[in-house]
């Protein structure tokens, strides 16, 4: 209980304040991507923050604040397969749609990659990738072996993409710190879909409770959002020793 109350005050007291930017950059498709720059200082390297389906990137709006509390700056990226929240409208996903693209789930990746070039150029340090649900397995099978990418963050990865790819069968390697949450539904499924990975190559966390599905577990209306909050700290604090 002391750790989760300590996790909490860290948060909240921290008052470093950073500025907040809409930019946009490309896709390799050539679709225009819509993001949210928060940044606190040029030398700190980036959280690309990847929201869930039927999102954008104001899921991203009050969680991008606390990590540039924890000197880092973050980008909210809108991916094309996506629609609203927090009153925040996806606009790639718009674009991609009045393109006549294909915006499924497998389709967002290409704006993964595009994210972590732009985040890069404009810091060249590696960055860590923080997906929600089905950005969360995008994030694993893009980041995990990315040369530009230090961590990769999953909060509630799945077998979202149907008969087109299987995360168990993809995921053979793990060269980079992995943090995975989930929720006690979700624990059985993710750890075989982990499968090839021995248990000493990433952190599993999940909640005493039921738990939250995506990054929405760390929303300050979630009850338990300070147990995410304090295992997510720990495994930051262990990227930076």
């Amino acid at each position: 209980m002391m750790k989760l109350l300590f996790a909490g005050m860290l948060l909240s007291l921290l008052s470093l304040q950073g500025t907040k930017e809409k930019v946009s950059f490309p896709s390799e498709d050539g679709i225009e991507i819509t993001a949210d720059k928060y940044l606190i200082n040029e030398e700190y390297p980036f959280i690309l923050l990847f929201h869930q389906a039927g999102s954008s990137r104001g899921e991203f709006r009050d969680i991008a604040e606390k990590f540039l509390k924890l000197r880092y700056n973050c980008l909210a990226v809108d991916l094309r397969s996506g629609d609203n929240a927090n009153y925040v409208n996806n606009e790639t996903a718009s674009r991609a749609r009045g393109a006549g693209k294909s915006v499924n789930f497998l389709d967002a990746m290409e704006d993964v990659s595009a994210a972590i070039d732009y985040a890069y150029d404009l810091n060249p340090k590696e960055v860590i990738l923080l997906g929600s649900s089905y950005s969360a397995s995008l994030a694993l099978l893009e980041g995990l072996n990315h040369p530009k990418v230090q961590a990769v963050i999953a909060f509630s990865p799945g077998e979202y993409f149907g008969q087109d790819l299987r995360l168990e069968d993809s995921l053979k390697t793990c060269s980079k710190p992995l943090f995975v949450a989930v929720t006690k539904r979700e624990q059985p499924y993710v750890k075989q879909m982990l499968t090839a990975f021995s248990e000493d190559d990433y952190t599993l966390f999940q909640p005493d409770t039921l738990g939250v599905h995506g990054a929405r577990a760390l929303w300050d209306d979630n009850p338990t959002k300070d147990e995410y909050w304090l295992a997510l700290l720990m495994f930051i604090n262990n990227l930076n020793k």
